[in-house]
């Protein structure tokens, strides 16, 4: 099976990307490649790498996000499961400032989103569970939760068409 990419730039968030990679199905299920860093570590800036890897699991109805800092590149997969993905631009700067753009990533199509900096990441969970993958890129030390700008999931400025009015939410998500 050959490693293989079909590579997207976003139409309206500036530096965002789709992965989706090729699957080989047949009698016993189905094998993709979700990384291979000669095809996705070229869309990082310099020569920055990704550090680590994180996890979560979340069950149906979670809406996790809008989380982001100015300075970690994400790249983001529901390995099981499936999700309405979120990026919105948070960049003062840029020309599509609070601009967003969802995607349906999951089992059934292995998409990736590569996010970058400056731009708020969440996620809702569709099915009765989802694991959901980050692949991260930064220079210096990890900025965890204490340090992320947090923008509130239903924020008036942004109006997202979130697919449930009353989603779970953490603490941190319900400021």
């Amino acid at each position: 099976m050959k490693i293989d990419f079909e590579i997207s730039n976003s139409t309206i968030i500036p530096g965002l990307k789709i992965f989706t990679p090729n699957s080989f199905k047949e009698e016993r299920g189905e094998i993709w490649t979700s990384y291979f860093s000669e095809a996705i570590e070229k869309s990082l800036p310099g020569k920055l790498k990704f550090k680590h890897d994180k996890f979560s699991t979340s069950k149906r109805k979670v809406l996790r996000g809008i989380h982001g800092d100015y300075k970690t590149w994400k790249l983001v997969s529901c390995v099981q499961g499936s999700v309405y993905q979120v990026v919105v631009d948070l960049r003062e700067k840029s020309k599509s400032y609070l601009s967003w753009q969802s995607f349906s990533i999951g089992e059934d199509n292995h998409s990736s989103i590569l996010i970058p900096p400056g731009c708020g990441n969440a996620f809702y969970v569709k099915s009765e569970i989802a694991t959901y993958h980050y692949k991260l890129a930064y220079c210096g030390n990890y900025l965890d939760a204490q340090d992320q700008f947090t923008v509130s999931w239903n924020d008036e400025r942004i109006r997202i068409d979130w697919p449930d009015e009353d989603p779970i939410l953490s603490k941190r998500d319900k400021k």
